[in-house]
């Protein structure tokens, strides 16, 4: 069961969701992320004519928070198309390094489809900044 703050992330990524630059896989992705201190930082997903260059959604809003002082988070609601997708391999491995534990929320277009994961569960055995002290 969702709690009110995460049907907020849900409304939030489906919102910006709206404002993804897809003109390419027409695959548009809208995130909120929800920090420690509770403010949500959004983003969509940005493509480039020399693919590699795409940004997502998920990296779009971390490295806003990261932009902006935050490095703490608790959740991101993440709103694709005719269902919920999860976050690409890239993604949660950028996502791991700052919330191993952080709850993914991921859901259709229209925020009512819902699955919900740990990102520890979706990166197992996830590289991050203690791999580097072995």
């Amino acid at each position: 069961m969702l709690n009110e703050r995460e049907r907020e992330l849900i409304g939030k990524a489906v919102e910006v969701r709206e404002r993804a630059y897809a003109p390419y896989s027409r695959f548009k992705v809208g995130a909120a992320l929800l920090s420690r201190d509770g403010r949500v930082f959004a983003g969509c997903n940005v493509e480039n004519a020399s693919y590699g260059l795409t940004v997502c959604a998920e990296r779009v809003a971390l490295f806003k928070a990261v932009s902006e002082g935050t490095r703490e988070f608790e959740a991101i609601a993440i709103a694709c198309g005719k269902g919920p997708c999860a976050p690409c391999g890239a993604c949660r491995q950028v996502l791991f390094e700052f919330a191993p534990d952080l709850t993914v929320i991921m859901t259709d277009s229209e925020g009512k489809e819902i699955r919900v994961s740990k990102l520890s569960d979706l990166l197992p055995e996830g590289f991050g900044p203690g791999s580097l002290e072995r």
